[in-house]
């Protein structure tokens, strides 16, 4: 119960590592605002996350993370629920398909900034004052493999990833002295909706090729990242800010 009575926001919680997040801080003890543009599996989560914790342990909130007012309105939501947020997940993110880099549409470059880059800005405008109005808080982001070794032609998808990277540690050395800390966590491809946009196709050959870059011989799992997150947020890390955790099986060395 390293996350009892810790209230917390995970943004892409329905699915994928968001839901591996959601399930480990429930496990934990944390009341969890699943939050999700997929308004129907954020409320199925939901609703099962409370079946099994308890009625108040979850709640659902519909939030497109690129959009000012709907980031203040899940904010608001949170604190009315809950009281007060001490755990941000910014774990909501998108890719574009593999593609040389001058052919990315600029329609896909602007929906990669502003869902992998801008939700962090806007999150923080939303939940930060409370944080240090309270001088205490704990941030993660979900940052990416691809932001330290990025592969050919995802380009501006590994740049967002390495700008959060960034993000992260201004964050973490400005809000320090606020009791706020900020970390990142940096997955290698996974077992999400995700990955057939990163590998292009999902055959055995592309999966394969993926593969023999991971030393430890597998993708990463939603679980893998719940349990890195939980140690993240807890009071057990709370020496703990600016790091960028690479959770990848060895990808990185």
């Amino acid at each position: 119960m390293r996350l009892e009575g810790k209230r917390a926001i995970v943004t892409g919680g329905a699915s994928g590592f968001g839901a591996g997040i959601v399930d480990k801080f429930l496990q934990e003890g944390a009341q969890v605002m699943i939050a999700d543009i997929n308004q129907d599996g954020a409320q199925s989560a939901a609703a099962t996350a409370c079946a099994s914790y308890g009625a108040d342990r979850a709640l659902a909130q519909t939030v497109d993370v690129s959009n000012r007012r709907s980031v203040s309105t899940m904010a608001d939501a949170a604190m009315d629920h809950f009281g007060q947020v001490d755990i941000l997940v910014n774990n909501a993110g998108v890719t574009h398909s593999p593609t040389p880099l001058e052919q990315v549409s600029e329609d896909d470059f602007d929906r990669v900034f502003a869902v992998n880059m801008k939700s962090v800005y806007l999150t923080a405008q939303a939940l930060v004052p409370a944080m240090k109005s309270r001088k205490s808080g704990v941030i993660l982001n979900v940052a990416s493999t691809a932001g330290v070794s990025p592969r050919p032609n995802l380009n501006w998808y590994n740049a967002s990833k390495g700008w959060m990277i960034t993000a992260t540690r201004t964050m973490a050395v400005e809000l320090a002295p606020c009791g706020i800390r900020v970390n990142a966590l940096n997955p290698v491809a996974g077992e999400t909706p995700l990955l057939k946009s990163f590998m292009g196709e999902d055959t055995p050959e592309m999966r394969a090729k993926f593969l023999s870059t991971i030393p430890i011989g597998r993708f990463s799992t939603p679980q893998d990242m719940g349990n890195a997150a939980c140690y993240l947020c807890s009071d057990e890390a709370s020496m703990v800010t600016g790091v960028a955790l690479e959770v990848d099986g060895g990808r990185c060395i």
